[in-house]
C-alpha cells in the first residue's frame, strides 16, 4: 500500500508539474499571439502592393516601407456613438477634387491617459457596392505628421461587423499610409479637421524611406 501511495503521489506531482508547464507555455503563447497577429497583417499589407494593379510600388520599393515597432498599448477599446442623422459631405482629396462621405459614427477612446474622439466615415459611392457596403473609413492626423509619419495623414479601415455591443477595437498598429505617400497622381482623402489627434501616434506605418 505504501508503494502504491507513493506511486500515486508521484503521478500527481508529475501531473502538477506538467500542468504548470502547460500553463506557462499557454501563457507564453498567448503573449506572443498579438505580435504574431499584427505581423501577419503587416506582411499581407506589404504583399498586396505586388498584386494590386493600381499599386504605386514595385518589388524593389518594398524595402523602403517602414513601420513602428508593434506595441499593444496602441490597441484600445473604442466606444461607438452612431450618427444616423449625419448629412453627407464632400471630403477634400490631395488632387483638389472631392469625394462624397457621410459620418457613420464617433469613436471615443482612451490613449496616453487622455480621452480622444475620431469620426468614422462611410463612402457614399462604396456603400452602393455589395463588396464594400459595410466598409468604414477613419482618416486622421496626429503630432507625428511631417516628421516621423506622412504629412497628409494616415488611415484605418473597419467593417460594420467590427462593432460589437457598441464597441470597436481601435488598433493603431494597423495604421497605413495613403498611396499619395509614395507617388503623385492619386486622389487621397484629406483627414477632416475633426480627426486631428493632439498626441503622438507612434504606431503603424511611418514615412516612406525612399528618397
Amino acid at each position: 500500500m505504501f508503494g502504491l501511495s507513493l506511486k500515486i503521489k508521484t503521478m500527481y506531482m508529475r501531473y502538477g508539474i506538467l500542468s504548470l508547464m502547460f500553463c506557462f507555455i499557454l501563457n507564453y503563447s498567448n503573449a506572443q499571439t498579438y505580435t504574431e497577429k499584427i505581423q501577419i497583417h503587416r506582411d499581407k499589407y506589404i504583399s498586396d502592393f505586388l498584386t494590386d494593379e493600381h499599386s504605386p510600388l514595385s518589388k524593389k520599393d518594398i524595402k523602403h516601407l517602414d513601420f513602428y515597432e508593434i506595441d499593444s498599448a496602441y490597441s484600445v477599446k473604442g466606444n461607438i456613438s452612431l450618427t444616423p442623422d449625419a448629412i453627407p459631405f464632400d471630403m477634400a482629396t490631395s488632387l483638389g477634387i472631392v469625394k462624397r462621405y457621410v459620418q457613420y459614427a464617433i469613436i471615443t477612446f482612451q490613449l496616453h491617459d487622455s480621452t480622444f474622439t475620431l469620426s468614422i466615415y462611410q463612402s457614399m459611392k462604396l456603400r452602393e457596392q455589395e463588396e464594400y457596403k459595410d466598409y468604414l473609413f477613419v482618416p486622421f492626423n496626429d503630432n507625428t505628421n511631417y516628421t516621423e509619419t506622412y504629412g497628409g495623414g494616415r488611415y484605418l479601415d473597419f467593417r460594420m461587423r467590427d462593432i460589437v455591443d457598441g464597441n470597436i477595437n481601435v488598433d493603431f498598429n494597423k495604421v497605413y499610409n495613403p498611396y499619395c505617400a509614395y507617388s503623385g497622381g492619386y486622389a487621397c482623402p484629406v483627414p477632416p479637421a475633426e480627426n486631428k489627434l493632439n498626441t503622438d501616434i507612434k504606431a503603424g506605418e511611418k514615412n516612406f524611406k525612399k528618397k
